[in-house]
C-alpha cells in the first residue's frame, strides 16, 4: 500500500529517498484503501473526475525537508496532493466491445487488470491475433466522435484515439496542415480486423431446449429397449448417457437439464492416461427423466430464433470444429444436418453442404464466409467449448469491407474508456485499436506502473494552515521552498481543492523565496497572483516539455498538455514579467535529437520568453526498459539495433553520446540566447564534464545538467548546490 500510494522519489541521488516522500498526515495510516483511518476526512468521486478517487486528508505539517546530502538548490518542498490525475487523451465508449481470450467480448467498461484479451503482433510481413494482459484500465470524459465502416461497424472513441488501417495508425480526428496535423482517418482508409460482430444475447428457455437438442442428438445416447432381467423376467431399460472430453459442454448441459426439472448423475467413463484427456458424463436411467429428455429435444414444428441460436451452439459443441479458415458441423442423421442448414439461413448465416460420399453417409454443413463470420457466429450462438473460439495465430486478413463511410462529431462529451495491454492494442468492436501507453511510460518517466497512482489522489485539504503556522515559526529561516518537484502542484485535482492560491500567498506574506515546476497549463489560473508575490519575494517558475514531437508526445505522453499548450503557459508567464526556465526532456536518440529538431523545439521556446533550457537525454531503468523497447520495436523496428548499443550496458547513454549531443545542442542554444547560467548551476547538456552517468553530481544520465535559468528564485535564503539536479518526474514527463 505504502509503495502505491507514496511513489518513488523523482529526486534521485544514487537512490536515495528524502522527507518528502512523507505523507506527513495526522495519521500515519490514512492512505488510500484502508476503511477506517483517523486522518481520512472523506473519500470523493465526482463526475467531472470519472475513475479517479480523491482521499481528503488532514496533514500534520506542510514544509518537507530536503536532506543537505542530497546538494539540492532547496531546503524544503510543500506538495499539497499525492499521485497525479492527469487524464488519459486515447479513449472508446464504455459500450466498445473487447475480444478476450477465449473469444467472447466484454463491454471495455466492463474489463479488469488482469483480463486475458487479445491483442495482435507483427511477425514479419504480417500481423497475427495473439493473447495479452490488461496492465490498467481507467476513465475519463472526452468529446465523443463516431467512425462508421462499410459493413456496419461503428465506434465511439475521443478524436485522440488511434485506429489501424492499411496505411498504418491514424487518429480519429487531425488536419493535414498546421498545429493538428497529424495521421488521422478520411473516407478513403480501410481499418484492419474482422469487423461488424454482435453482442452475445442473454439466456432464454428456447436458447436452452436448442442447446439440450443439438448436443444431446448429436453427441448424446438416449434409448428405450427390452431387456432381460437377472431374475428371468424381460423388462424395458430406460437410458439417457451424454460423455464428453470437454467438461464445459457436459457442465452446461447438467445445468440447463436440470433447471428443466431433469436431474443426472455425474460419472467418468474414461481416466486420463498419458495420451488422452479423461472422459467425464452425465446419465439418467429412470423411466421419468429419460422421457422428459427425449421430450425436450422433440424437433419444434416452427422453431424461433432462440431455439436456432441454442441448437447451433450445442450441435457446435457436440460436432462441430473451427480451424484458421473452416467452421463446420459434421454428422450422418438427415434430419441434423437439414436443421443445422436451415438454424443457419434463420440467423442470416450462408452454408453449404458438402457430401464426400463416404460409406458411413457422414456429411458436412459448412459456414461460409472467413474470420468475421466465424466471429459473429461464435459471439451470437456463444458455444460452450471455448477452445473452437480463439483466433490466437491467426493472421488478420483484409476480407471485411472496413472502409471508413462517415466520420462524425456527436457534438457532446461523454464517459470513455481505455486499458493498458502487453501487446500496445486490443481488439475494438471488430477492428485493432491502439492502447495508450500512459501507464506503460510512467516506469520510463520516473512512475510507477500501477493504478493508484493516478487513480488515488490524496489531496492535504488543510495543507494552507498548517502552512501559516509552520511559516510564522521563529526558527523558520525563509529558505527556499520548491514545489512540484515529487507531484504537479497544478495537476487537474488542483481545479477542484484550489490549494495553490493560498500556498503562493502564505509564502509570500511570510517572505519566503519559492518555485515551481509544472507541466499543467492550469497554472495561468494564477499568473497574476505569481506576478504579485514576486514584488515580496524572489519567485523561480519553471515548465516542463517532455517530447517536442505531437506524434512523439501523443504516443508517449498521452493525458498531458500538448508541447505548444505548454508553451502557452510559458508565454504568460513571461508575459507578467516572471522568469520560466524549460526542461526539453527527454531527448530520445534516432528520434528528437536531429538538428532540425533541437531547433525547432529551442526557437519556439525562445519566442515564448524562456529564460532558460536544460535539455536531458533519455535514460531507461529496468521495468521501464522493457516498455520502451517494446514500443520502439514496433513504432521504429530500424532503431532497436542503435537503443541496444546505447543502453546495452545500463539506464543510462555512454559518455561519447552525451558529449555528442551537448556538443550539437550548445551553438542551437547560443543562436536564442540561451545558454545562460543561473545560481553557478550548469547548463545545457552532460558531456562536458566528463562526469560518470548516475554520479552523485548531477542528474542521472546527465551528470552536469542543472534547472534552467528562471526556475529557481534568485535571492538571499537560497542554498547553493553546484550542480544542481532537476527534479526528474518534471523533467522527464
Amino acid at each position: 500500500m505504502l509503495r502505491s500510494t507514496v511513489r518513488r522519489t523523482c529526486v534521485r541521488m544514487v537512490d536515495m529517498r528524502w522527507d518528502a516522500q512523507k505523507l506527513d498526515l495526522e495519521d500515519p495510516t490514512a492512505l488510500p484503501g484502508l476503511p477506517t483511518v483517523r486522518g481520512l476526512l472523506s473519500r470523493v468521486q465526482v463526475p467531472e473526475f470519472p475513475g479517479l478517487t480523491f482521499h481528503e486528508v488532514r496533514a500534520k505539517s506542510a514544509l518537507n525537508a530536503v536532506p543537505p546530502e542530497t546538494a539540492m538548490p532547496f531546503g524544503h518542498t510543500i506538495n499539497p496532493y499525492r499521485g497525479c490525475s492527469h487524464a488519459c487523451v486515447y479513449c472508446v465508449g464504455g459500450d466498445t466491445g473487447v475480444l478476450m481470450a477465449g473469444g467472447r467480448q466484454k463491454r471495455i467498461a466492463d474489463l479488469r487488470v488482469g483480463d486475458r484479451i487479445i491483442g495482435t503482433e507483427k511477425r514479419g510481413r504480417y500481423r497475427f491475433y495473439v493473447e495479452t494482459e490488461v496492465l490498467a484500465h481507467w476513465s475519463t470524459v472526452k468529446p465523443a466522435h463516431r467512425v462508421r465502416l462499410a459493413d456496419g461497424t461503428t465506434l465511439v472513441a475521443s478524436g485522440d484515439h488511434r485506429f489501424l488501417t492499411g496505411r498504418g495508425w491514424k487518429h480519429v480526428t487531425g488536419t493535414g496542415s498546421g498545429a493538428g496535423q497529424r495521421p488521422h482517418l478520411t473516407t478513403t482508409d480501410e481499418m484492419l480486423g474482422y469487423g461488424r460482430t454482435v453482442e452475445t444475447p442473454k439466456e432464454s428457455r428456447d436458447f436452452r431446449r436448442g442447446y439440450l437438442t443439438g448436443m444431446i442428438r448429436g453427441d448424446g445416447t438416449l434409448t428405450s429397449h427390452r431387456s432381460r432381467r437377472g431374475d428371468g423376467r424381460e423388462g424395458v431399460l430406460h437410458q439417457f448417457r451424454l460423455a464428453l472430453v470437454d467438461v464445459d459442454a457436459l457442465l452446461r448441459t447438467q445445468e440447463f437439464l436440470l433447471q428443466e426439472g431433469v436431474p443426472t448423475t455425474r460419472f467418468t467413463s474414461s481416466p486420463a492416461s498419458e495420451r488422452r484427456r479423461a472422459v467425464h458424463g452425465i446419465r439418467t436411467q429412470r423411466e421419468r427423466t429419460t422421457a422428459d429428455v427425449r421430450a425436450l429435444v422433440r424437433w419444434p414444428d416452427s422453431p424461433s430464433p432462440e431455439w436456432c441460436r441454442g441448437f447451433l451452439a450445442g450441435i457446435f459443441d457436440a460436432e462441430g470444429s473451427r480451424s484458421e479458415h473452416v467452421l463446420s458441423i459434421t454428422h450422418a442423421d438427415d434430419d441434423v444436418l437439414q436443421r443445422t442448414t436451415d438454424a443457419f439461413a434463420m440467423l442470416g448465416f450462408g452454408s453449404v453442404l458438402e457430401d464426400r460420399g463416404l460409406p458411413n453417409q457422414v456429411r458436412t454443413v459448412r459456414l461460409r464466409g472467413g474470420l468475421g463470420a466465424h466471429m459473429r457466429f461464435i459471439h451470437l450462438v456463444d458455444p460452450a467449448i471455448r477452445r473452437k473460439c480463439t483466433v490466437q495465430g491467426t493472421v488478420i486478413e483484409d476480407s471485411a469491407d472496413l472502409r471508413v463511410v462517415a466520420l462524425e462529431d456527436l457534438g457532446l462529451e461523454m464517459p470513455m474508456f481505455d486499458i493498458t495491454t502487453g501487446t500496445g492494442d486490443f481488439i475494438a468492436n471488430g477492428v485493432v485499436s491502439h492502447n495508450c501507453f500512459a501507464r506503460s511510460t510512467h516506469e520510463w518517466l520516473e512512475f510507477d506502473s500501477g493504478t493508484d497512482f493516478d487513480r488515488q489522489i490524496v489531496v492535504k485539504t488543510n495543507v494552507v494552515d498548517v502552512l501559516r503556522r509552520e511559516l510564522a515559526r521563529p526558527s523558520w529561516k525563509r529558505e527556499h521552498v520548491a514545489l512540484g518537484t515529487n507531484t504537479d502542484p497544478y495537476q487537474r485535482a488542483e481545479g477542484r481543492y484550489r490549494l495553490m492560491p493560498g500556498i503562493i500567498d502564505a509564502l509570500a506574506r511570510s517572505g519566503t523565496p519559492f518555485s515551481v515546476l509544472t507541466k499543467g497549463t492550469l497554472a495561468r489560473r494564477d499568473v497574476p497572483l505569481l506576478a504579485a508575490a514576486s514584488r515580496d519575494v524572489p519567485i523561480g517558475m519553471g515548465v516542463s516539455m517532455a517530447i517536442w514531437d505531437d506524434d512523439l508526445h501523443t504516443a508517449l505522453e498521452p493525458g498531458v498538455p500538448t508541447p505548444r499548450a505548454r508553451l502557452d503557459l510559458v508565454r504568460a508567464i513571461t508575459d507578467a514579467g516572471l522568469p520560466c526556465g524549460v526542461f526539453l526532456a527527454p531527448v530520445l536518440p534516432g528520434l528528437t535529437d536531429r538538428i532540425d529538431h533541437l531547433e525547432a523545439a529551442v526557437r519556439a521556446i525562445a519566442e515564448a520568453g524562456a529564460t532558460g533550457v536544460t535539455v536531458l537525454p533519455l535514460h531507461l531503468r529496468p521495468g521501464a526498459r522493457e516498455w520502451f523497447t517494446a514500443w520502439l520495436a514496433r513504432e521504429h523496428p530500424a532503431l532497436v539495433t542503435r537503443y541496444r548499443a546505447l543502453y546495452g550496458r545500463g539506464a543510462y547513454v555512454p559518455a561519447e553520446y552525451r558529449t555528442w549531443l551537448a556538443g550539437r545542442v550548445a551553438p542551437i542554444l547560443a543562436r536564442h540566447g540561451l545558454d545562460r547560467q543561473s545560481g553557478g548551476t550548469a547548463r545545457g547538456l552532460a558531456g562536458s564534464t566528463g562526469a560518470p552517468a548516475g554520479s552523485d553530481a548531477g542528474l542521472p544520465g546527465d551528470p552536469s545538467a542543472g534547472f534552467p535559468a528562471g526556475s529557481l528564485p534568485g535571492g538571499a535564503g537560497d542554498r547553493v548546490a553546484a550542480p544542481a539536479a532537476p527534479p526528474e518526474q518534471l523533467a522527464l514527463c
